[in-house]
């Protein structure tokens, strides 16, 4: 199956960057979200990071125009029903994915393929709410995805062939890595990280280190470019609490139990970066540790 158009849902961090690397490798990009300030707010983003591309010399000016001429916005979800495959990009609530999927089925074309960008949720379940549980996969993204070369690809339990080989042909095509995870909680790069991310807020919930000199002893003494608690305050600590919780639902084992720590900061509304507060105080010029 040839891929031309592709349909993104969501247009908050990981769809304008799923977005961006779309149409910079020459597909047709439609995205869409439930405002029309983000889909702006996204549009002005896609066009500063490829400017800056552009101005690194790692893009030409023709390829910052040619990607930005490819991108189109609607507000309508039914409009993605066009598109080749569709990439799922909402916020990581199952209910929320489950409804989306169910609103844009009616609208498909018979050969469209149904993906998400899950980090965790199952995708053999996400699948079975479709008509289509053969051409339903994972394509998880890393964060962010301009930059991050890794690519995810989950099979469910009846995803085929057909399909498997068509969403690797695109991860080829923008450059990047295809990495094969079989349909677990937390597939493989959230199986392995929430946790040592999980265990770094345990160690500051019971006084080992503070945030500095937990950050700074997985910086110097793991050689790790980012500390485990600025990583999740980059990443979200929403998103982080809520892969724990998908990993020790699904898993039934107490190692994967959430920090309690790590559900208080959730619970004040500091998730990190995006709401400038986390682990780190973002609202000064330099970052400051809470704790």
């Amino acid at each position: 199956m040839t891929v031309s158009a592709i349909g993104v849902i969501g247009a908050g961090q990981m769809g304008n960057g799923i977005a961006h690397v779309m149409a910079l490798a020459g597909y047709n990009v439609l995205l869409t979200d439930i405002s029309q300030q983000s889909l702006d707010a996204a549009l002005e983003l896609i066009n500063a990071n490829l400017s800056r591309q552009a101005s690194r010399g790692k893009i030409s000016d023709a390829e910052l125009t040619g990607a930005m001429g490819r991108i189109e916005t609607t507000l309508a979800l039914s409009d993605l029903g066009a598109t080749d495959l569709v990439i799922e990009a909402a916020t990581e609530r199952e209910s929320v994915k489950q409804a989306i999927f169910e609103d844009l089925q009616p609208h498909l074309l018979p050969h469209t393929i149904l993906t998400s960008n899950t980090s965790s949720i199952s995708i053999t379940r996400l699948a079975s709410r479709t008509d289509r549980p053969e051409r339903f996969m994972g394509f998880h993204f890393m964060n962010p995805v301009p930059v991050m070369q890794l690519v995810e690809l989950i099979r469910g339990i009846a995803t085929d062939k057909e399909t498997y080989a068509t969403c690797h042909k695109v991860v080829e095509r923008l450059g990047k890595t295809a990495a094969s995870a079989e349909d677990f909680p937390g597939f493989i790069v959230n199986r392995i990280l929430m946790p040592m991310i999980n265990e770094a807020v345990y160690t500051l919930y019971e006084g080992v280190g503070n945030v500095q000199s937990i950050d700074q002893s997985l910086k110097l003494g793991a050689n790790h470019p980012m500390g485990p608690l600025e990583l999740a305050d980059f990443i979200g600590l929403d998103t982080c609490l809520a892969i724990m919780n998908v990993l020790h639902d699904g898993l039934a084992d107490t190692k994967y139990r959430p920090c309690p720590l790590l559900t208080k900061y959730v619970e004040a509304g500091w998730l990190g970066r995006k709401s400038d507060r986390g682990f780190y105080d973002y609202r000064g010029e330099v970052p400051v540790p809470t704790r």
